[in-house]
C-alpha cells in the first residue's frame, strides 16, 4: 500500500492525475490517468452508442370515413415509409357530426388500409373505438409482439411455446386435459360438497306440511248482568 502523499508526488512527476476508482474498497484503490482524456473517451463512446441505437417511435396517420381511394393509396405510401424506417404507425379515423352513427364506414377504411399493407405490416392492435375516433396500430414485420418475433424466454431458461394462428371462421382447439396421477382413473376427484338436507335434495319427496289450525267459530256472547242481580 502506497501512502497518499507518495502517490500524489508520482502523479505530479508524470504529469497525470490521481483518480480514486474504488472508494469503498479497503484500502481505497486509485489510478494514475489523464482524467480529461478519460472523460473525452467516455463521452465519445456514449455518443456512438446513441447513434447506433434505434428508438422506435409511434407515428400517426389520420383519415376520415369519406376518404377517397386515391387518398388512401397516398396514405398507404406514407405508412410504408414509416414502417421501413422501423417505426410503428397509428392509423386514426376521425368521425364528425353524424358520421359517428356509422362506425362501420371507418372500419371499412381501416380494413382497406390493412389490405394494401398485408405483406409489409402486422396489426399490433385491431381497430378500436375510442371517443369520436377509431384507431389501429401497425408495426413492421418481426417487431416485438408480432409474427416472426423471437419467443419470450421464461424464468426457468426455456422458451414458451407459441400457438399457431387460427384461420378465420375456425374455433381454436382446446388444450388437452391434464393426465391423471399414477393409480388414479379418470378425472381428478372434485372437492367434497356440503351435505344437502333430505327435504332439499333434487328428486326427493317433500315432507307433508303441518296441518293448519282452523279458527273456532264464535259462540253466543255471555249474558250481561244488570244491576241488582
Amino acid at each position: 500500500m502506497l501512502p497518499t502523499f507518495e502517490a500524489l508526488r508520482i502523479a505530479q512527476e508524470r504529469g497525470l492525475d490521481l483518480v480514486e476508482v474504488a472508494p469503498t474498497a479497503i484500502p481505497p484503490v486509485c489510478r494514475l490517468m489523464d482524467y480529461g482524456r478519460f472523460k473525452y473517451e467516455q463521452t465519445k463512446k456514449e455518443r456512438e452508442a446513441r447513434k447506433n441505437q434505434k428508438v422506435v417511435e409511434l407515428k400517426e396517420v389520420r383519415l376520415t370515413p369519406r376518404t377517397d381511394e386515391h387518398d388512401i393509396l397516398a396514405k398507404v405510401k406514407t405508412i410504408t415509409r414509416f414502417l421501413d424506417e422501423g417505426d410503428k404507425v397509428k392509423v386514426t379515423i376521425r368521425f364528425r357530426g353524424r358520421e359517428l352513427a356509422h362506425p362501420q364506414l371507418g372500419r371499412q377504411v381501416l380494413e382497406e388500409v390493412h389490405r394494401h399493407l398485408a405483406n409489409t405490416a402486422v396489426v399490433e392492435r385491431p381497430p378500436l373505438m375510442e371517443g369520436r375516433a377509431m384507431f389501429m396500430i401497425l408495426s413492421p414485420p418481426g417487431a416485438r409482439g408480432g409474427p416472426g418475433a423471437p419467443p419470450t424466454p421464461r424464468p426457468d431458461g426455456q422458451t414458451a411455446a407459441v400457438r399457431p394462428p387460427v384461420p378465420a371462421g375456425q374455433v381454436s382447439p382446446r388444450p388437452p386435459a391434464p393426465a391423471a396421477a399414477p393409480g388414479q382413473i379418470g378425472r381428478p376427484p372434485m372437492a367434497p360438497q356440503r351435505p344437502v338436507p333430505a327435504g332439499l335434495a333434487p328428486g326427493a319427496p317433500r315432507a307433508p306440511a303441518p296441518p293448519v289450525s282452523q279458527p273456532r267459530p264464535a259462540g253466543p256472547p255471555p249474558p250481561q248482568r244488570t244491576p241488582g242481580q
